[in-house]
Order: C-alpha cells, then sequence, then structure tokens
C-alpha cells in the first residue's frame, strides 16, 4: 500500500448541509428552489461548471463563473467550525506511521480547499493536492485519481479512494483504484451501484484497516488499472 487517496466535501467532514443552504441563498435570490434529491443528484460532488449549467442554463459561462464565485463565497461563510469525520485522524496518523503517502483529491475551488484545510487544521497533512479545476477533466472521469497517483509514484491496485459522492465514487473506480464509498448521504445500494466497492459510515470501519494489511478483506479481484 503505498496511497490514501481522500476526497474533501462530504469525505473529510461533512459539508453538504452547508452547501445545500449555499445554494438554497442563492437561489432564493433568483426565486427558485432546489430538493435534496435534485441537490445529491446534479450539486454534491459536481464541479461549479456542471453545477451551474444545471441551476442556470439560460445564463452565460460568465454569468457562471460569477454565480459559483457567490455560492462559494455564501458556503465559506457558514463553514467557519469544521469537525473531521469519525477516524479520519487515527486513519492520518496510521497513514504517517507506515510510510503511507496521502493525497486530496478534489472537484472544489482552492480557496474553498485552503479555508477548510485550515478549519480542520489539516492543512499540511497531504502529500499532494489534485484540483479538478486544474485538469482537463475533472470527476467523474478519472483523471484526477491518475494524477495523484502519478504525483505519488503508486499504481492503482497500490491505493485506496475514499469518497462519498457519486461523481467521485465513478472516478475513483473508474481508475481502477479500490474505492470505499462513505455513507454521508449516499445508500449503501447508490454507493455500489455507482461502483464502490466498500460502503462505510465513516473512516472506523475496521475493514479499511484490513485492505490496507491484505488480511480479511482483500481488493476486489475486478479491479484493473486504466489509462488516462
Amino acid at each position: 500500500m503505498k496511497a490514501l487517496l481522500f476526497d474533501l466535501d462530504g469525505t473529510l467532514t461533512h459539508t453538504d448541509p452547508l452547501h445545500f443552504k449555499a445554494i438554497e441563498h442563492l437561489l432564493k435570490q433568483y426565486d427558485r428552489d432546489i430538493s435534496e434529491e435534485l441537490f445529491k443528484q446534479h450539486v454534491s460532488g459536481h464541479s461549479n461548471v456542471e453545477i451551474c449549467a444545471y441551476l442556470f442554463p439560460e445564463k452565460s459561462s460568465a454569468e457562471h463563473i460569477a454565480l459559483a464565485n457567490e455560492k462559494e463565497r455564501l458556503f465559506r461563510e457558514l463553514a467557519v467550525q469544521l469537525t473531521p469525520m469519525p477516524g479520519l485522524e487515527a486513519l492520518l496518523a496510521r497513514a504517517a506511521r507506515d510510510g503511507i503517502q496521502t493525497g486530496l483529491v478534489t472537484n472544489a475551488p482552492s480557496v474553498n480547499v485552503e479555508h477548510m484545510l485550515a478549519a480542520l487544521k489539516m492543512s499540511d497533512r497531504f502529500d499532494v493536492i489534485v484540483l479538478g479545476e486544474e485538469l482537463a477533466r475533472a470527476k467523474p472521469g478519472p483523471l484526477p485519481y491518475l494524477t495523484a497517483l502519478e504525483a505519488l509514484g503508486a499504481e492503482p491496485l497500490q491505493a485506496l479512494v475514499f469518497e462519498d459522492s457519486l461523481p467521485g465514487i465513478r472516478a475513483g473506480a473508474a481508475a481502477g483504484i479500490c474505492t470505499f464509498g462513505i455513507m454521508t448521504t449516499l445508500s449503501q445500494d447508490e454507493i455500489l451501484a455507482a461502483g464502490a466497492h466498500f460502503a462505510i459510515m465513516d473512516f472506523t470501519d475496521v475493514r479499511i484497516g484490513q485492505v490496507i494489511d491484505r488480511q480479511g478483506q482483500s481488493i476486489p479481484a475486478h479491479v484493473k488499472p486504466v489509462s488516462h
């Protein structure tokens, strides 16, 4: 095992309620609303380009950028104090102790990443940070995770992915990496149907350690590396 790769929102910390509230505030300015189900399908885990295109299809690309910036500003106002998911700090401590590298792979904008890591007191906890906004293709494509693997000098079968959203789970699985789906907002059935190999409540699940140790639960045989 060479690398543990983590999504940010909903994985390191449970932020979907804050993002939902920020979207609600933004849409209210335009006399619109959104259900939690539509939020889960079209907002959670998606890039801002995709989100704004869905929420405001009639507006221009320049207007989408402004709307996305406003939504993220609203989110940061709400995300003042953040709590790590249970078991996360212990898992990161184990990775450091065992010489396993860690990566953060996210579709979140860089200003949010900086803000959230500071709020979590984890600004220096990851060996590499990969931002979807800086790549040709963000999640759900595999490129962000393949980029992280390349930066860390690891192969897909030497890594684990931790995700909570449908795009993220699909990205990890498409990269050929054993993917743990966290049931922050999705059900076990939704997570497994999206391509995750395990559905877990949080980082205290004993199967994480078993897979790292190659004991008990092994990485599923159908996980195959893919190219860029």
